[in-house]
């Protein structure tokens, strides 16, 4: 097991803002062209350096942006990192350079994993949050294609007003695409986030259970900027009624759960039956500045993408000194928090948002404002 306190288990790079889509939530404000202080090859070639010092097994390394596939020189990167056993990521925009040709190539040089965005299980949902038209259709065919070609493929999804109803539709795709793991972002007012509408904290509460459901169906089912979704499936596997059967009064009473829990797990049953025999969901135990770590287009350094207290950049750090001894950083760690956060009992497995925490105090070690839970 990795010591986070020594490495991250993920490194993302945010390799450019530039972006042909303008997607209503876009934490990275992302623009048609770069910007001038990207960083250039050598500094991106030296990132890739950095990230050997954390000795191996190396962090994943996901590129992320924007799109990374707007930048001219992302294979040259990409090779470089793959000749030094870097295990690659990539999340790329669903646009008209996410060809055939460029799957190939990605194959070729040894990205397995690849996070492609599903906002909505409908077409017009996915095509308002994402500010085209017709992307919707083109995002599945492009699943298809990734799914045939044996690729690792994460579908992301953000739950918010906007898209929260259409969450068992996207299930439901997954199922039919055999795809297995589903990783859903929790809003953050960030970027252009600020335009999406938020689900209130026990909104947040009956979404997270109706994603536990979701775990039941074979589908890995992680979170971002909800890692309160542990403490409730920690308290659902031990729940041995619980557990082995899927009882939405029982869940609602015991769990004090509203009418969209009820609502969501419904529609869900409606689409994929009740789930037979259901695996125990994966519970990891990272957070931001804990496991993960997010360097930006310019190289500055963040303890994730939607937490933007600068720690350092990478054109005077060094990114392997900075996790290991920033001082918030081994604060974040230790989970030495604020508020109700920092006398959590599940404060090492949950931790609570520190983007979220940030976001509305401006302290990153406070407590997270979304989580219902009285410790």
């Amino acid at each position: 097991m990795l010591d986070y306190n020594e490495k991250p288990i993920l490194i993302f790079w945010e390799a450019t803002k530039a972006c042909m889509l303008r997607c209503r939530h876009c934490r990275a404000e992302a623009i048609l062209n770069p910007l001038p202080d990207e960083l250039s090859t050598d500094e991106a070639l030296g990132l890739i350096d950095m990230i050997t010092r954390f000795e191996k097994p190396y962090p994943v390394l996901i590129i992320t942006g924007g799109d990374p596939l707007m930048r001219k020189d992302l294979f040259e990167v990409i090779g470089y990192a793959a000749d030094k056993d870097i295990p690659l990521g990539i999340a790329p925009a669903v646009t008209e350079l996410l060809n055939d040709k460029t799957m190939d190539k990605l194959i070729e040089y040894n990205v397995k994993y690849i996070s492609i965005s599903l906002d909505g299980g409908m077409p017009d949902t996915h095509d308002v949050i994402r500010g085209v038209k017709g992307n919707f259709h083109m995002t599945i065919e492009v699943l298809k294609k990734l799914v045939k070609r044996e690729f690792k493929v994460q579908v992301n999804t953000l739950a918010c007003k906007e898209t929260v109803n259409d969450l068992p539709y996207i299930v439901k795709i997954l199922k039919d695409l055999d795809i297995d793991i589903w990783e859903v972002f929790f809003l953050i007012k960030v970027g252009r986030g600020i335009e999406v509408g938020d689900l209130t904290p026990k909104e947040y509460e009956d979404v997270n259970n109706f994603l536990y459901e979701v775990s039941r169906y074979g589908i890995e089912v992680r979170t971002v900027e909800a890692p309160f979704y542990r403490r409730i499936a920690k308290w659902r596997i031990e729940d041995e009624y619980d557990y082995n059967k899927l009882d939405v009064k029982y869940i609602m009473r015991k769990y004090r759960l509203g009418e969209l829990y009820e609502e969501l797990v419904k529609k869900l049953i409606g689409l994929l039956g009740y789930p037979q025999n259901p695996p125990k969901p994966h519970i990891p135990s990272t957070r931001d500045g804990k496991g993960i770590i997010f360097v930006s287009y310019n190289g500055d350094i963040y303890p994730s993408g939607f937490a933007p207290y600068r720690l350092g950049n990478i054109r005077i750090d060094d990114l392997v000194e900075v996790y290991r001894n920033n001082p918030i950083l081994i604060r974040i760690k230790k989970g030495d928090f604020k508020g109700k956060c920092g006398k959590c009992e599940f404060k090492d497995l949950c931790g609570g948002s520190r983007a979220r925490a940030y976001a509305e105090y401006r302290d990153i070690l406070h407590e997270d404002p979304a989580c219902t839970y009285i410790p």
